[in-house]
């Protein structure tokens, strides 16, 4: 058994604060991560706009409205945190507000269909995301104050895996038709709610030192400066936003394959594969993680853009539609991509102390949310020709951002 689970389980007495606070992360961040893929914008909420008769429009800005706007608001929410002695809180709200909203999604879908539908899901999911925003800028700080830093990575790879595992599951079900009917989505999504509000609950009952609070407006005013002057967390975002380009990646590669397949079917094996590759990898990634984070980053990142390369020959040469091909390509993108997930998260929090753990992040994040939006844009206009030269250009990206990585600060303990 891993020594890190052993550590979380052990009985010794003299860091049992230590191990009850790697618990309570580790439960409330995989019932939120289980929440997140059964409301996944990519699969259940574009499946059940297009079972309500929804327009099209709203289907296409499900991604575009959950991704940057869990990003875009977090300067403002950063500098709000860091006039917070308890800084769990802003995460505890944030997770209750997806609870909230996912709940109010379920009711749009039980009673709404048409366009009304799409509008309502769309402006919960607006909020929901807005929620999301607090709960990821706060977390790191939150992480980096309750949690030693040998075990971070530890901690966010075990609830990966065992948040993955549950999506598994889900996702088989959904492949083989147990949940093809609308009724079991809309089930699926409530549960989702359900599932975060017990997370808030968990992480309510964290022990946490009080944190010296910062005026906001004081804290608004210094992230510029911060940019301007730490050029390794220029650096470190100039990285993180040419990986961007892996999780943009599998929708393309799913549309090699989606002749035979159908729209929900290659979706569900793109869950299947995400699950799976979570499950297997994202406890190994954290450790690495522990050690090596900048490495971690560049090996993945190095990973994805091969990934993506064999996917753009094997269309060339023909072999796309060979069962199993793409799949397997896919699985191997995502083990990239949730290496990308952990390290980068990991050396975040490590390469900031905790007076700048809060800002860095949502200076990071607010910056990603635009890059985002950029580089979305940018594959789109290359898929216009079709999905392999979007692949192409997001495997030079993904190839120039590994590169980059191992140019980053080493961290030291």
């Amino acid at each position: 058994m891993p020594s890190f689970i052993n550590a979380l389980i052990a009985t010794e007495r003299d860091d049992t604060g230590d191990r009850a606070a790697a618990r309570r992360h580790v439960g409330a961040l995989s019932l939120s991560k289980i929440a997140d893929g059964l409301l996944d914008p990519k699969l259940v909420l574009s499946w059940l706009l297009t079972s309500l008769g929804a327009p099209a429009f709203f289907t296409g800005m499900l991604v575009p409205i959950r991704e940057a706007g869990a990003l875009l608001p977090q300067l403002v929410l950063g500098a709000w945190l860091t006039g917070m002695r308890q800084r769990r809180w802003m995460w505890v709200v944030g997770s209750a507000g997806q609870g909230a909203a996912a709940a109010l999604i379920a009711l749009a879908a039980l009673w709404t269909e048409g366009w009304l539908a799409g509008l309502l899901i769309c402006l919960c999911l607006a909020g929901l995301a807005i929620a999301r925003a607090a709960s990821s800028v706060s977390y790191k700080d939150i992480l980096g104050k309750t949690v030693a830093q040998t075990w971070r990575g530890g901690v966010t790879g075990l609830a990966g895996s065992l948040s993955a595992a549950a999506i598994l599951v889900f996702a088989t079900l959904m492949i083989v038709g147990v949940l093809r009917n609308e009724a079991a989505l809309i089930g699926a999504v409530g549960l989702a709610a359900v599932l975060w509000g017990l997370a808030a609950l968990v992480l309510a009952g964290l022990r946490e030192e009080h944190s010296t609070p910062d005026e906001p407006q004081k804290a608004g005013q210094r992230y510029l400066d911060i940019l301007r002057n730490d050029a390794n967390l220029r650096r470190f975002i100039a990285v993180r936003g040419l990986l961007v380009s892996v999780a943009l990646a599998p929708p393309y590669m799913v549309m090699l394959t989606a002749q035979e397949a159908g729209a929900l079917g290659a979706l569900g094996g793109l869950l299947l594969a995400s699950s799976a590759a979570s499950l297997l990898s994202s406890y190994a990634w954290g450790r690495m993680a522990d050690r090596d984070s900048p490495r971690v980053l560049a090996l993945a990142g190095g990973l994805s853009a091969l990934a993506m390369g064999a996917a753009v020959c094997a269309a060339l040469l023909g072999l796309a539609q060979i069962p199993g091909i793409i799949p397997f390509i896919l699985f191997v993108l995502m083990l990239a991509y949730h290496g990308i997930r952990q390290a980068r998260s990991v050396y975040l929090v490590d390469i900031s102390d905790e007076a700048r753990r809060s800002q860095n992040a949502a200076l990071a994040n607010t910056v990603i949310g635009l890059l985002l939006l950029l580089v979305g844009a940018f594959g789109g206009v290359l898929s216009i020709i079709g999905p392999i030269l979007a692949l192409t250009g997001f495997a030079l990206l993904a190839g120039v951002g590994g590169l980059l990585a191992l140019s980053l600060r080493p961290v030291t303990s």
